[in-house]
């Protein structure tokens, strides 16, 4: 199920809201240039994954972009996301609106490090800046809250970390971690199953979806 979005005011609104946000992130002592600070001397970003020198790009479906993630089960994963995000929330994606791999280590916000490992993505981060709180509708939220929720755990979304970066997402299991496995195959399978999967026939309003969102979502706020 799609839902209806004024792309229109929600830019406006995030374009306030990004002014705002930079006041805020300005008094915290946040802007400016920082340094991935990873662990292991450099080797890998600060989600457990080794940092890696490049990766191949992928296409986003339902968009005319790719995007450059670490193959396997993390593409597979945030690129479930990123399609959700296209089908769902509205508006069609312009050069430059999904950013993955980096090489590049200076980054405002110690988890903007995983982009390094290939382990992290930003959808419209121009619209939703760092610092930037509520830049979604509610019924947006529920859609996000419902991808996170068939992510099972494995994928953090930024609206929930400190400080708050609505564009981001990045996958937040170590290396090896089963859970990971698990969803990159179920996101797989349904690919082979007509209407299931992103674009596919679901409904993240339905309240059995809703309340398993809701439960992984007070988890996921209280390890901010």
């Amino acid at each position: 199920m799609k839902i209806p979005a004024n792309l229109s005011r929600r830019r406006v609104l995030a374009g306030g809201l990004g002014v705002a946000g930079a006041l805020g992130v300005a008094g915290s002592g946040l802007l400016g240039t920082a340094f991935a600070d990873t662990s292991e001397a450099g080797r890998v970003s600060l989600n457990g994954w080794p940092v890696v020198p490049e990766v191949p790009s992928f296409p986003v479906e339902g968009s005319d972009l790719t995007v450059a993630v670490l193959p396997g089960d993390v593409a597979t994963t945030l690129l479930h996301c990123a399609r959700r995000f296209c089908y769902e929330l509205g508006g069609s994606l312009a050069p430059g609106d999904i950013t993955g791999h980096t090489t590049d280590r200076a980054v405002a916000a110690g988890y903007e490090s995983n982009h390094l490992s290939g382990t992290a993505i930003t959808i419209r981060q121009s619209a939703y800046p760092l610092g930037a709180a509520g830049g979604f509708f509610p019924q947006e939220l529920v859609v996000v809250r419902d991808i996170l929720a068939e992510c099972e755990g494995v994928v953090r979304w930024g609206g929930d970390l400190s400080p708050v970066k609505e564009s981001h997402l990045q996958i937040d299991v170590p290396p090896g971690d089963e859970r990971l496995r698990r969803v990159a195959a179920k996101i797989a399978g349904w690919r082979l199953e007509p209407g299931a999967g992103a674009g596919g026939d679901l409904d993240p309003f339905t309240e059995p979806r809703r309340a398993t969102a809701r439960l992984l979502e007070r988890v996921q706020r209280r390890a901010r």
